[in-house]
């Protein structure tokens, strides 16, 4: 028999399909809202959700959306409605649900459809994260709007602060389903016409613009003067500024064309109160892709989450998610987790040596030594991380790694960026 999970916020309701469900051999779940069903689907993993779409704080659809958005649509789902329409229904079935009940509902239509639900084969749909997952983080809700307002006017976007995974997130949010998506950094190719007529109508992303090479310049000059002709959307991101770009030997009217037109990702240093949600649908997101196994955040662990000064910002945060859910020994992850992921690195960076002896030794070596106490502390500051300190240095990834090896400082995979 099935375990199944009833959101209804009427207590008669549910109570009524919880015995009819229970008499027919099923496990029986109920939420009174959005929230306490989040909880369940989390916790319980139901075999099939009866989902009311009336309700006070988040209306069915919107929680459906929500599941859908956050790759958590792993299960049936049916709508429940004694307000129904078929626009309802349209829009229900079109989100991920596969039936649609009408109140009062009738024992014989209840049982066929639970029954017929069951059977229905529902394949992982694992649609790439994107902000809508995360409505319920008022910094990210905000996040959003503000890219798809500035997105709607410009065919190029620049995502200040940002790199990597939370770069392609928010470029996922203003990608349009079912249309090309082309990531120009993940080929050593010569960008041709016709890979830009391919992806007409879709977006071209860059994750990091610090990182490419001399080749996808030029593919990144070629996209630029056929965006209109082909209806492309070319999304970029950089946590370095721009200027760092130019004093690499970029050209500086490239530099200034991707730079017309920014968002800027918040720093998570002013916004701590929203970082255990963030954690907690992150982590949610993972395990539903089987990337992770099934953990929960215990609450100590959360708040400890929320009072670390996150310096490598939306990077350190998503990477330690993951690590955190990799690591833990028990299904709930701990303040002891927590405390073992975030603190070893600090603990066993390099100590700098004080910096007034310098002063009485000849110049030469007084440069060699400051360069190297400088070197420490970011080392130690970025917990290795070498994007992070490039960025914060001003070197070139490649520059960076020989200036650490002339110092001896080249201290192997510790120091290298966490996958």
């Amino acid at each position: 028999m099935a375990q199944i999970l009833v959101v209804d916020d009427e207590m008669g309701i549910r109570e009524l399909l919880a015995e009819i469900l229970c008499d027919e051999g099923h496990t029986v779940s109920l939420a009174e809202n959005a929230a306490a069903a989040r909880r369940h689907r989390s916790e319980k993993r139901p075999d099939l959700v009866l989902l009311d779409i009336w309700m006070p704080d988040t209306d069915g659809i919107s929680l459906l959306k929500e599941w859908s958005a956050a790759g958590l649509l792993t299960m049936p789902v049916v709508m429940m409605s004694g307000h129904g329409t078929i626009d309802s229904a349209v829009e229900a079935t079109r989100v991920g649900a596969i039936d649609f009940l009408e109140k009062p509902i009738a024992l014989q239509k209840l049982l066929v459809t639970v029954k017929k639900a069951l059977k229905h084969d529902v394949s992982p749909h694992l649609p790439p994260l994107t902000l809508d997952a995360f409505s319920r983080s008022p910094l990210l809700k905000d996040l959003k709007k503000r890219l798809e307002q500035t997105a709607a006017k410009t065919p190029v976007l620049l995502l200040k602060n940002a790199s990597g995974n939370i770069a392609e997130i928010c470029a996922r949010t203003l990608h349009t389903p079912k249309t090309p998506w082309l990531d120009l950094s993940a080929s050593s190719e010569p960008l041709t016409q016709e890979m830009l007529e391919n992806s007409a109508g879709g977006i071209l992303f860059l994750a990091d613009l610090s990182v490419l090479g001399k080749l996808q310049q030029k593919n990144l000059v070629y996209a630029l003067e056929r965006l209109e002709r082909y209806n492309l959307q070319l999304v970029v991101a950089s946590a370095r500024s721009l200027s760092t770009l130019t004093e690499s030997g970029w050209d500086p009217v490239l530099v200034t064309r991707l730079g017309e037109v920014w968002v800027s990702l918040p720093q998570l240093a002013g916004h701590a109160d929203d970082v255990p949600e963030i954690a907690t649908l992150v982590l949610s997101h993972l395990i539903a892709r089987n990337e992770v196994p099934a953990r929960n955040f215990s609450s100590g662990a959360l708040n400890a989450l929320r009072l670390h000064h996150w310096q490598g910002e939306w990077t350190e945060l998503l990477t330690t998610i993951k690590n955190l859910a990799l690591s833990a020994l028990e299904d709930d992850i701990s303040v002891d987790d927590v405390e073992t992921i975030l603190l070893h690195d600090v603990q066993d960076a390099p100590k700098a040596p004080p910096a007034l002896p310098l002063f009485n030794q000849p110049l030469r070596e007084a440069r060699e030594a400051f360069e190297r106490l400088y070197f420490e502390h970011y080392l130690k500051s970025e917990h290795g991380n070498m994007a992070r300190i490039a960025d914060k240095t001003g070197l070139e990834r490649t520059h960076l790694y020989r200036k650490l090896k002339q110092l001896g400082l080249n201290l192997g995979r510790r120091n290298e960026e966490p996958e």
